[in-house]
């Protein structure tokens, strides 16, 4: 094995190519990586302003191709999370247990340090969470006019007023939040995720995935509701029989 070659000169690379004038024929790709000077003077050859166009077309597609790959990964993302939103919400049973599901799916999955959902509804029944409902003539609903009016979510930073209404204790933690209308013929009501970080909810950003969230969770409350109603109802009746 003495006599491997641990170094090729160049004289041997020089001395292979005369020999073999058909070799970038055959490996054509060698080029895009490699400079090759034209005895031209000041001008610039044909030749090398085509390959200097063809490297530079390369690098473009290999750019836009991981532009691409990094939109079908977080799309990928979005959906997973979606999924384990929609699981979650038909898990529950009650109104209850799809706020305490919200909670743990938007913090887990989502990344969200606050959730509030409030429905604008009269509240009938005491036993329902605390701050769930409120009634359509509330003046906590006065902070939120334009967005209910828009039925389009409201990313950015929360005034004051209106976190305090959202988040209650919480809301000084609040940097940025996405303030998002439930608006359907048979609810009404606010959706609102928060964060800790300024940047998180800005007022640029896109509303698709907001506008699919809200709608899963407008449907699987409005179902709810229904329950909730059909429950009273046969409650009221029990009474009157007992009565």
């Amino acid at each position: 094995m003495n006599d491997l070659i641990t170094e090729i000169t160049s004289a041997q690379v020089e001395d292979y190519l005369r020999k073999h004038p058909e070799f970038f024929h055959e490996h054509l790709s060698l080029l895009e990586h490699m400079s090759i000077p034209h005895p031209t003077g000041s001008a610039v050859s044909l030749i090398s302003k085509q390959l200097e166009l063809f490297r530079s077309r390369h690098h473009d597609m290999e750019n836009q191709l991981t532009a691409l790959i990094e939109i079908a990964r977080d799309n990928d993302t979005s959906f997973n999370r979606m999924h384990k939103l929609t699981l979650a919400l038909l898990d529950a049973t009650t109104l209850e247990d799809a706020v305490a599901n919200l909670d743990v799916v938007l913090s887990e999955y989502f990344l969200i340090d606050f959730v509030a959902v409030r429905i604008i509804k009269h509240n009938s029944d005491p036993e329902t969470i605390t701050n769930l409902f409120i009634d359509p003539d509330s003046k906590d609903l006065e902070p939120f006019a334009s967005e209910l009016a828009g039925s389009q979510p409201k990313c950015g930073r929360p005034t004051m007023v209106q976190a305090r209404v959202l988040f209650g204790e919480s809301a000084f933690e609040v940097k940025s939040c996405a303030i998002i209308p439930l608006a359907f013929t048979e609810l009404e009501g606010i959706l609102a995720i928060g964060s800790r970080e300024d940047g998180r909810f800005h007022y640029s950003m896109g509303n698709l995935f907001l506008n699919q969230m809200s709608e899963i969770i407008g449907t699987r409350l409005i179902t709810l509701l229904q329950e909730r109603k059909l429950r009273l109802q046969d409650v009221d009746v029990r009474r009157e029989q007992e009565l």
